[in-house]
């Protein structure tokens, strides 16, 4: 049965899907801000896997906002510079981690499942939290949005904010229509792996002739994150068992030398921390319509560049900060809110088409190529320019409103 709208007495109900980074700076807001919220996320349990995440520029004034920047400082995960290195393992090219500069390796790195629990603690008491449960259906009026659940049930909400990953099932259920996803000819995996005594702090990354790439870097729980991607085409290897998975991965980096075989015997060893992506951005012609907006990487998903977990925060606040401040007209804030998120996001898929394919290189002179590029935006007269120019990093960025209800 469909629950009564709101009266105009009651505070604006609104439905919040997605509780990793995003989800919970929304709900925080929103409580602050006299919303009553339902935080939903599809798993049945809080997600506390995940691999290393930056937080740059514009986002660690969010941080301060919210009050968690402490927590977040005490809990990096020790990285200390990225280091390209060859088959041996010897570096050949190293970006030192930098106070006051965010270079391959952020001032802050933090596993996302760490991050998520740290934002999810501030989230205050009264928002209403559910697990395993998803969206199938919404449909919506000039009063608000009817939401359909996969357990069965039925409700209704002023507004309805999609906080969802890359691959949102609701920005596909809601708004085909409006997006481009631009694929990049790459998959990618991640999982965890034992520490061994050898290991350093570094985030150590190795490119393989044959379009591969590996890499791994430290984590503040004495175990390894490891990534490996390889070029290809779209062939569904997203969508295959872990099992078939990790075997066509194996398959695919036989030879490939360096930690290769290491870091597949650590996948094997942890297949429930093991997950794949394909290399796409999410390019979408609007983020809102009538009563629902998407914000995150569902509105602007641009693959491993560095700034989504930023891009996260900052868009965010400004969204709660402009529904905050126009509770009365959601269309008016949401057309604020990406107003001042556009370029800012837009400059974050700066990659173009055939970087991801550069990256991975075909040929062993493809690969000596590549090589010989590390070495020289790692030299010192070239780095600070690579890093403020070539690097993903901030551009076009907002200048953040007050929002004087958006403080701890």
């Amino acid at each position: 049965m469909t629950t009564p709208p709101s009266s105009p007495a009651a505070r604006p109900r609104v439905l919040v899907t997605g509780a990793s980074i995003a989800g919970p700076a929304l709900a925080w807001g929103l409580a602050k801000s006299g919303f009553d919220v339902v935080l939903l996320e599809r798993s049945a349990e809080p997600r506390e896997t995940g691999q290393n995440i930056d937080v740059r520029g514009l986002g660690r004034e969010i941080l301060t906002r919210m009050g968690v920047e402490e927590a977040v400082l005490a809990n990096l995960t020790g990285e200390d510079g990225t280091r390209f290195v060859d088959e041996s393992g010897r570096p050949y090219a190293v970006f030192p981690r930098e106070e006051g500069q965010d270079g391959p390796t952020a001032e802050v790195e933090i596993l996302r499942g760490r991050l998520a629990g740290i934002l999810a603690d501030v989230v205050p008491a009264d928002v209403e939290r559910r697990f395993g449960d998803f969206v199938v259906g919404a449909e919506q009026d000039a009063t608000g949005v009817d939401a359909t659940f996969d357990s069965g049930a039925e409700e209704r909400f002023d507004l309805f904010l999609v906080a969802e990953g890359r691959s949102s099932r609701t920005r596909r259920l809601l708004f085909a229509d409006e997006t481009e996803l631009r694929d990049f000819g790459v998959s990618i995996t991640y999982g965890t792996i034992d520490r061994r005594p050898g290991d350093v702090d570094s985030w150590d990354w190795f490119t393989a002739a044959r379009g591969r790439v590996a890499s791994v870097r430290p984590d503040n729980l004495g175990t390894i994150r490891a990534c490996m991607s390889f070029e290809s085409e779209p062939m569904g290897f997203e969508g295959l068992p872990v099992e078939a998975q990790l075997q066509l991965l194996r398959e695919r980096f036989r030879g490939a030398g360096w930690q290769t075989e290491r870091i597949l015997d650590g996948f094997d060893a942890r297949p429930d921390e093991f997950y794949t992506q394909r290399m796409e951005q999410v390019v979408m012609s609007t983020w809102s319509r009538g009563r629902i907006a998407l914000v995150g990487d569902a509105a602007w998903g641009s693959g491993p560049t560095g700034m989504g977990t930023t891009l996260s925060l900052v868009g965010a606040h400004i969204l709660v900060g402009e529904l905050a401040a126009n509770p009365d007209r959601p269309a008016h804030a949401f057309a604020r809110y990406e107003r001042q998120m556009r370029r800012y996001a837009d400059s974050a898929q700066g990659l173009p088409r055939g970087g991801a394919k550069l990256m991975h290189p075909s040929s062993g002179a493809g690969v000596k190529a590549i090589q010989t590029m590390h070495r020289v935006t790692a030299s010192r007269p070239v780095r600070k320019f690579f890093q403020a120019n070539l690097l993903t990093s901030e551009k076009h960025v907002p200048v953040l409103a007050e929002y004087p209800q958006l403080r701890a």
